[in-house]
């Protein structure tokens, strides 16, 4: 089955790449496997398939730190900081929502609603005894949605055209010194984050390597289109492919609410956005790409295909998700004891309108 889904997703992004899609590889490899999934088709995600193209994107998003980004940091301050009230708030106010329209257990509502990682948000809330499947797909849901808005809307209102990662290089013209460099970085860069427990320590652990060797100026070492795109067939993959086994009847009212909870975020993300442009001047574009509530790797690489300074979207992707599972744990602990929360038990009538 694991075959199968690569190969739906090889077809979905080769096509989209025909059409000229924004971040085709990825987006065509999602919309195939998830319309496949949610049709009955038995798809499978591969996490060791993952494990080997995770750290490829790493790379690929250090690389995007230039001795230049140093001097921009300084900028990112106001935004940075209002990361964090944005996700404090999202995780409050749809876990409330999700609580209290939705039907299910205040500790699957609270850990459905936290924008961190999908895998590190899914353990958590799990460990914490709430519904897993249900924290998964609402997560799900989030990455799908966000990253199925935000590079049609740059193509149809912003005028954007897709990137051409092609500018990478491609894989015959790799030195093999800059191959060894690339793999060493990733190895050292995959431990080392193990080491310090980051979160999704694959992707993070290269990345911030990568991001030190390239802001110090010792490597411009990227890695080529080919392998970036084949990262991206894989991720597109293993999104469409969570939705393997899922009853649409049954979970309905759940992914009701996760689409609107996420264009709720989307929007909220687009007017921080506007507020901070007019606070520091910085771009609107790349601020609505920081805030949006999609994944680490799959925002920053739509900011990487749109060429929206990569680096800024990727600080505040790596804050927030960063934040949110050091403190998920600690806010729900609070609000736990503050609220008197005993269980997951679902509310007893929740709101019939709307869902």
């Amino acid at each position: 089955m694991v075959v199968l889904t690569l190969i739906l997703a090889s077809i979905g992004g080769f096509l989209f790449d025909l059409m000229h899609m924004p971040l085709a590889w990825m987006i065509g490899a999602m919309v195939f496997t998830t319309t496949a999934s949610l049709s009955g088709v038995p798809l499978k995600a591969s996490p060791q398939i993952r494990t080997c193209v995770i750290p490829i994107l790493g790379l690929m998003l250090g690389s995007a730190f230039t001795p230049e980004t140093l001097d921009s940091i300084a900028q990112w301050i106001p935004s940075l900081g209002l990361m964090i009230a944005y996700v404090l708030f999202s995780a409050i106010v749809i876990g409330a929502f999700f609580y209290r329209f939705v039907g299910v257990g205040p500790i699957t509502a609270f850990f459905s609603a936290t924008p961190g990682g999908l895998a590190t948000m899914v353990i958590i809330g799990r460990d914490a005894g709430g519904d897993e499947r249900s924290i998964a797909l609402t997560h799900s849901i989030r990455v799908l949605i966000t990253v199925l808005i935000i590079p049609f809307w740059f193509r149809l209102f912003e005028g954007y055209e897709p990137g051409n990662l092609s500018a990478l290089g491609s894989i015959i013209d790799v030195k093999p010194m800059d191959a060894g460099v690339m793999l060493l970085t990733a190895v050292v860069g995959i431990y080392g984050g193990k080491l310090l427990k980051l979160p999704s320590a694959q992707l993070l652990g290269p990345m911030v390597l990568s991001a030190a060797l390239h802001a110090s100026g010792l490597t411009h070492s990227k890695p080529p289109f080919e392998i970036v795109n084949l990262a991206q067939v894989v991720i597109g993959a293993m999104v469409g492919a969570r939705f393997a086994g899922v009853a649409l009847r049954q979970v309905l009212r759940v992914m009701s609410a996760s689409i609107l909870s996420t264009l709720f975020l989307v929007g909220l993300a687009a007017a921080i956005a506007l507020f901070l442009e007019h606070l520091t001047g910085l771009p609107f574009r790349a601020l609505w790409l920081a805030f949006a509530p999609g994944g680490l790797a799959e925002m920053t690489l739509i900011s990487l295909s749109l060429h929206i300074d990569p680096a800024m979207v990727s600080t505040h992707h790596l804050l927030r998700v960063m934040f949110m599972v050091l403190m998920a744990p600690l806010l729900f602990k609070f609000l736990k004891s503050f609220l008197h929360i005993d269980g997951d038990t679902p509310r007893q009538n929740p709101t019939k309108s709307g869902f």
